[in-house]
């Protein structure tokens, strides 16, 4: 399985971006049993994990970016999204998709750039 991230760009402060990720060559009931997550890695700082989303939906997400951001799957299409809204200049790294119980490997990332 390779996840492949998708919808970063450059954006100002205060503006949205829309994150993809897709699971290619996932089985659709394994995918849909899988407990997914977005993490963030900023420059010159480790990755961090932002919002989560299990099998069943629940979600969960990092202080810096409640009320902000959104984590949504559609097991149909084997993907997972990240909605962010009222971006900051610290919101500005690579944004990866992964699996949390480890089983697939990390895909490329997606930059986002926020500017100030």
């Amino acid at each position: 399985v390779r996840l492949v991230e998708s919808g970063g760009g450059l954006v100002q402060a205060g503006g949205s971006l829309r994150l993809s990720c897709l699971a290619s060559g996932s089985i659709l009931s394994d995918f849909g049993g899988s407990d997914m997550a977005w993490y963030h890695q900023a420059p010159g700082k480790q990755r961090e994990l932002v919002a989560a989303i299990t099998s069943g939906g629940s979600t969960d997400y990092a202080d810096s970016v409640k009320g902000r951001f959104t984590i949504s799957r559609l097991n149909s299409k084997r993907m997972v999204y990240l909605q962010m809204n009222s971006l900051k200049p610290e919101d500005t790294g690579v944004y990866y998709c992964y699996r949390q119980d480890n089983r697939w490997s990390w895909g490329q990332g997606t930059q986002v750039t926020v500017s100030s």
